[in-house]
């Protein structure tokens, strides 16, 4: 697993709200989203890395083969890169960027799970 995915404490955490993968703010806006930079734009943009993760999330999920895990199966990650993710996120994308999204025919499933 590459270093760089894993956070590097746990204070400052955030979770994508696309993939709901855990980062710090630094490293967001450092390295972007390896899920989803195409259409979230988040490296070296701190207004995105504001618009498009969040510090309310609930459970971690650590996985190291997201393709053979029945969890990420469960939590339809098995194509996302190994790392440390969020059971539920708050909060949801800006309208603009769920558009982009459907324009690049990415289908944006909310992680929030308060919702349901």
């Amino acid at each position: 697993m590459k270093a760089s995915i894993l956070p590097r404490e746990l204070r400052g955490c955030r979770a994508c709200l696309s993939c709901s993968l855990i980062k710090t703010f630094d490293q967001f806006e450092q390295e972007g989203c390896e899920n989803c930079e195409q259409f979230l734009h988040l490296k070296k943009n701190r207004d995105n890395v504001h618009d498009c993760t969040s510090a309310n999330f609930d459970g971690f999920i650590g996985m190291s083969c997201p393709e053979d895990s029945w969890v990420a199966k469960w939590q339809r990650m098995t194509t996302f890169v190994p790392g440390v993710y969020a059971i539920s996120v708050a909060g949801t994308l800006p309208p603009h960027i769920i558009r982009e999204m459907k324009k690049k025919d990415r289908v944006y499933r909310s992680r929030d799970t308060s919702l349901r």
